[in-house]
Parts: C-alpha cells; sequence; structure tokens
C-alpha cells in the first residue's frame, strides 16, 4: 500500500518534472520555477502567519480544557471536532457565505448602520479561512500532551515559589513542546499548500502556490511544469518536518 499510494505517485512527480510535454528529458521545467518565488514566498508567509496565530489561540483553548473535569472535556473535543465531520470545502464555503458582502455578518452590521467588513476577497480572509480550518489539527496534539502532564510539576513549581507565568515558560511549555511542535507541522503543512481557501476567500490577487499547480494540471496548461512545482513543495515539506522533528528530539 505504502508503494501504491505514495511512493509510486511521488516516482510519476518525479518523472513529469524532467520531462517534457513529449515525453524527452529536460531541466527545462526546474529553470522556470524561479518565476514562481513571489508566490511561494507569499505562500509560505500566509502558512507562517496562519501556524502562529493557530497556535495563540489553540495554546490556552488546549490548556483550558485539559483543566476541566472528563465529562466537559469530551463536550469540548466534540465542540471542536464537529466541523470536521464536514468536506473542508464544505467548512469553507459556508465561512465565504457567512463573510461575503452578503453574508450573516455584514448584513447584521447594514442593519446596525455600521460599515460591512471588507474579509471576503483580501488578505485577511484567506488567513482567517486558513485558521478556522487547520486550527483543530493544532488544539488535538497540544490537548493530548496537556492531558498527560503530572500536575505535581505544576504545583511543585508554586510550592518553590514560582508565579503563574513563571510556572507557564518554565514548567508547562516546556513539558509540553512535542505537542506543540506536532501542531505547528500538522497546521503549516496542509496551510503552505492550501488552493481553495485561497480562491474562495482571497481576491483575484491572491494567488497561491498551491493555486498554480491545480491550474496546470486542471486546465491543462503545463502538467510537467506542475508536478516540478509540487516536486518543490514536496522538498519544502521534508525539510519543515524534518526540521521540526529534529527540533522535537525525534530520531
Amino acid at each position: 500500500w505504502t508503494v501504491m499510494f505514495i511512493v509510486a505517485p511521488m516516482l510519476f512527480v518525479l518523472y513529469f518534472a524532467f520531462t517534457d510535454a513529449e515525453g524527452r528529458f529536460s531541466f527545462s521545467n526546474i529553470g522556470d520555477l524561479g518565476q514562481y518565488t513571489n508566490v511561494f514566498i507569499l505562500s509560505i508567509a500566509f502558512a507562517l502567519i496562519a501556524t502562529v496565530v493557530c497556535l495563540l489561540i489553540g495554546y490556552p483553548l488546549a490548556y483550558f480544557m485539559s483543566r476541566q473535569s472528563p465529562k466537559a472535556q469530551k463536550i469540548l473535543m466534540v465542540l471542536i471536532m464537529l466541523p470536521m465531520w464536514c468536506n473542508l470545502l464544505i467548512r469553507t464555503y459556508a465561512l465565504m457565505a457567512l463573510l461575503d458582502n452578503g453574508g450573516l455578518l455584514n448584513s447584521l452590521l447594514k442593519d446596525l448602520g455600521l460599515e460591512p467588513l471588507p474579509i471576503v476577497g483580501s488578505y485577511f480572509g484567506v488567513i482567517l479561512g486558513m485558521v478556522y480550518d487547520f486550527l483543530p489539527y493544532m488544539v488535538l496534539p497540544i490537548f493530548t500532551v496537556m492531558t498527560k502532564l503530572d500536575k505535581r510539576y505544576i504545583e511543585a513549581s508554586h510550592d518553590l515559589g514560582c508565579n503563574g507565568f513563571q510556572t507557564l515558560t518554565r514548567v508547562i511549555i516546556p513539558l509540553t513542546t512535542s505537542g506543540v511542535i506536532s501542531g505547528v507541522t500538522m497546521v503549516f503543512v496542509p496551510a503552505v499548500s492550501t488552493f481553495y481557501i485561497s480562491q474562495k476567500m482571497g481576491g483575484a490577487d491572491t494567488v497561491l502556490i498551491g493555486d498554480v499547480i491545480e491550474r496546470m494540471f486542471k486546465q491543462g496548461n503545463n502538467a510537467n511544469l506542475g508536478a516540478a512545482l509540487s516536486l518543490l513543495l514536496m522538498l519544502l515539506v521534508f525539510v519543515c518536518t524534518g526540521i521540526m522533528n529534529r527540533l522535537s528530539g525525534a530520531d
């Protein structure tokens, strides 16, 4: 199964990346990658911002959940997982319908005599869509680690004179680093390669690397160059994963 669904597709991508339309070996696709530097930079920037926002929201939320009773934890977990029961495309389209100029939010603001918020069609809208869709991937691994955290460490830090902030920075965060790294990886990887969110929540000038790859394959413009872009994106994901594994101390 690994060979069929992981290794074989990667070999096909590698083959098309180093061949032209006639199937001849060529480095031209690799040479053309330079013209998409700005797209790669924008994609990485959006993914990093969305990851940081998810971490800033997800870490306190995971800590709050871990401090609740087992019954409350189950209820909160269902609420976190509930949006994920729907397909990502449906969730993104529903978010666009809510925040569009004629959506529920802006209609309410107009009824109150306020100016509508131009969320859909902006960079902010794309990042908001990423945060909304990928936030559970940040919360779940951090929550899992925090539920296993021995509360005696926290009690000991208070007995030794640490205040709440010192306990957080010297005890809780170091002991939950593995969950943070897992969450960062699980959010950054899909965020940097997304395409549907940018199409629905962004404007005409919001083009991410996933959009370029999708157009080259779907519209039949240049599948070979699309494969080269996919190969570069895979290498980027592998590098990021390797860095995260090194930071977490994994072999």
